[in-house]
């Protein structure tokens, strides 16, 4: 179909969803009945319902009710573009007229892959030279393991097989990513960790560093891995994992003292370093990726989320030159892969993402305006007489709710955790039109990278009056 024709259909498709009504109670209950949710407790959300979201444009989703949220978690850290970009739309419904599928596997290749693995190389810091494509991040943290004691095996240091990583930290809900996470939770349910994965603090300023300046802490959390490194043993130690801020554990910021010295520790001992860009990369931090803005040197780089603003599911791993000549020159046979490693519609996709990127100039943007609008918003946000600290770094924010304030971050007095203030919280964002997370008592925002000066301005004062609603409410509850 010809580019034009394409695009009014895509437009009366379009309009026909705007008037589309719903029977939002019988979804509600068909969801109940079959589809089992991610993270979620599902005795307690069929007796209140699913939310049904059935339409987004630009940072706004609408649910079957007809009410409008902006969405400042970016669907899940991901629609970096916004929603309704109808060029990522025809760009993967030409890829399925063309060719819809073929694998990677049996010396084979399409396209779209080719082309955007040359495009992320070009996009990546000059050490990466290859790419391996996965279908999610999970499945890039687990594609890492894989190839992180690969390498050590073909440098003949097989005991190279530790993988570090931090109390806190998000890499997946696979059994390795899970692993590779230091989500308590997760560790309960499955039998994990597997074995050869180790944990360390997590660079929690607000959590860890009373007594120091923010630069000392970062040192002295830095100073952790080294101390897990001879306590395992450097000569079993294969690589050292992280976020460059730690977002599902709620937009844990670093000292900048932190990520050179991690670097530096990495370089004494000779272990590889691994950048979880999933959520940071493509923009996220006003940067291509977050590990330039921090001071890293990684050698591999997982990626998924922001490359294809979510609307198609891609993953992958950016592997640099000591890691690829290792495995193409030495390697042989690297026994790894999936179906849909280099899917031509999701390669095609990221193609039209990264263009919009590019073009929009939208990493730039986050960098020099809209980032640090959203820092100063939430610099205001932080005056509330609920929030005890806010933070922010590019397009991730992160506000405190305490019971009092204090001083400094480390003088606030905090809720009882068993209180959840933060879920009450949460609660009236999504009730009064704004998405955003809670971790604990800290709630977090990511918005779309398109999100104007205006928009953001838009989303703190909706963010302002839910504060209020809820300082009112714990107030009524004798909890402050």
């Amino acid at each position: 179909m010809a580019t034009d024709e394409t695009a009014v259909l895509a437009a009366s498709l379009h309009a026909s969803r705007a008037v589309e009504t719903f029977d939002t109670r019988a979804i509600q209950d068909l969801d109940a009945a079959h589809f089992l949710h991610p993270f979620t407790d599902h005795a307690a959300l069929r007796s209140r319902g699913a939310r049904v979201i059935v339409r987004g444009q630009g940072v706004y989703l609408w649910d079957s009710e007809g009410h409008q949220l902006i969405d400042g978690m970016s669907g899940l850290w991901c629609v970096n573009a916004g929603y309704g970009r109808t060029s990522i739309s025809q760009a993967v419904y030409r890829q399925m007229e063309t060719l819809p599928f073929y694998n990677s596997f049996f010396n084979t290749t399409n396209v779209p892959a080719v082309h955007l693995a040359a495009e992320l190389v070009a996009l990546a810091p000059p050490q990466f030279s290859h790419v391996f494509f996965t279908g999610s991040g999970s499945e890039a943290n687990d594609t890492i393991v894989r190839m992180v004691r690969r390498y050590w095996d073909i440098l003949g240091q097989p005991d190279r097989q530790v993988i570090i990583s931090r109390h806190n930290a998000y890499h997946g809900s696979t059994m390795a990513g899970a692993s590779l996470g230091g989500m308590a939770g997760m560790h309960a349910q499955g039998g994990l960790p597997i074995p050869g994965i180790r944990h360390i603090g997590q660079p929690h300023y607000a959590e860890h560093g009373q007594g120091l300046s923010e630069n000392a802490f970062g040192l002295v959390a830095a100073g952790w891995l080294e101390d897990e490194i001879l306590a395992a043993g450097p000569d079993k130690v294969a690589a050292f994992i992280g976020e460059p801020v730690q977002g599902a554990g709620g937009v844990i910021i670093p000292p900048p003292t932190y990520w050179p010295e991690v670097q530096r520790i990495c370089d004494k001992y000779g272990i590889l370093l691994v950048a979880d860009e999933v959520i940071c990369g493509f923009g996220r931090l006003g940067t291509w990726f977050g590990s330039e803005l921090m001071g890293m040197r990684p050698d591999l780089i997982s990626f998924a989320k922001g490359v294809t603003s979510g609307y198609v599911p891609l993953g992958g791993v950016l592997v640099g030159k000591r890691v690829a000549q290792a495995l193409v020159e030495q390697g042989g046979d690297f026994n790894h892969g999936f179906t849909y490693s280099g899917h031509p519609v999701a390669c095609a996709a990221a193609l039209e993402n990264l263009r919009i990127l590019r073009e929009e100039r939208l990493v730039e943007k986050v960098a020099l305006e809209t980032g640090p609008h959203l820092k100063a918003a939430f610099a205001e946000l932080a005056t509330h007489p609920l929030v005890g600290h806010a933070e922010s770094c590019g397009m991730v924010a992160g506000l405190n709710l305490v019971r009092e304030k204090g001083a400094s971050v480390h003088d606030c007095v905090r809720f009882d955790p068993a209180l959840h203030v933060g879920m009450v919280c949460r609660g009236y964002m999504f009730d009064n039109g704004v998405i955003m997370r809670a971790v604990g008592d800290r709630m977090i925002v990511a918005p779309p990278l398109v999100m104007t000066k205006a928009e953001i301005d838009e989303m703190a004062l909706r963010i302002w009056d839910c504060l209020d609603l809820t300082l009112a409410d714990v107030r009524s509850r004798g909890w402050m």
